[in-house]
């Protein structure tokens, strides 16, 4: 089966490119409940252009996305399971927050002017307004090895029965892994692959979003990440690929 759909500004990761998270979480949205229970693997293969139409083609074996001819991404199934670490608090991710990249004035980004990092990044950029991004802003926690964000999404982006959606849940899941390397000023490049399973409908008001480094082989930059609620439940996780090094 064939449709079309089109990523808008609102998205974007690098400018004028989109999100990785959002577009890998996009492309796994499209395979059925029963494959996303047992993983999902998405790989990004091309810059995902913004505002143009995308053409997305379902198979048996998974979902693609192209523009003309050029393969964009696809997602396919992958059992997947993956080792977690217990995630700080709350309280104490929020308390870090304020040492995040993403609200660095002094770093070297990549928008000239702006604020911290990536400022217009739709996950971690702090230059995009609550509601229309997701302000996901991890930081160092001390007794933790890696980063964690004390997220509290807008119920702009949740639906009608109050659920975050994949592509929205993927898009969260996605900087605080590269944030994991930017800690010790590790530049890690874009995201290359994702991959990734939700265990539990994530419902709620403030959520833990960790990120840890996995292993460095050549110019690959393995990470994890976890989204946790309330309760200290981990709803979903994902492993990461960043490709290349941006110095």
């Amino acid at each position: 089966m064939r449709t079309t759909v089109e990523i808008s500004e609102q998205f974007q990761g690098p400018p004028g490119l989109g999100n990785g998270g959002y577009v890998s979480g996009m492309l796994a949205s499209y395979l059925p409940d029963a494959i996303a229970a047992r993983g999902i693997e998405s790989t990004l293969r091309a810059p995902t252009p913004l505002d143009v139409p995308l053409e997305i083609l379902r198979e048996a074996t998974g979902v693609s996305a192209h523009s003309g001819d050029v393969l964009i991404g696809e997602a396919i199934p992958a059992a997947f399971e993956l080792k977690v670490p217990p995630p700080p608090s709350f309280d104490q991710a929020l308390a870090a927050q304020a040492h995040s990249p993403a609200l660095d004035p002094h770093i070297e980004n990549v928008v000239s002017g702006g604020l911290g990092f990536h400022p217009v990044c739709f996950c971690c950029g702090a230059d995009v307004p609550k509601g229309v991004g997701l302000r996901v802003f991890a930081a160092p926690v001390t007794g933790f090895e890696g980063v964690a964000a004390a997220w509290q999404p807008d119920a702009a982006f949740r639906d009608d029965a109050g659920v975050l959606p994949t592509s929205v849940v993927w898009a969260a899941l996605d900087c605080p892994g590269q944030f994991a390397y930017l800690a010790d000023d590790i530049r890690t490049g874009l995201l290359g692959r994702m991959t990734a399973k939700i265990l539990a409908p994530v419902v709620g008001d403030v959520f833990v979003i960790t990120g840890w480094r996995i292993a460095v082989e050549g110019n690959k930059h393995f990470a994890g990440t976890a989204l946790f609620d309330s309760n200290g439940r981990c709803c979903a996780y994902s492993k990461q690929v960043w490709i290349g090094r941006r110095d």
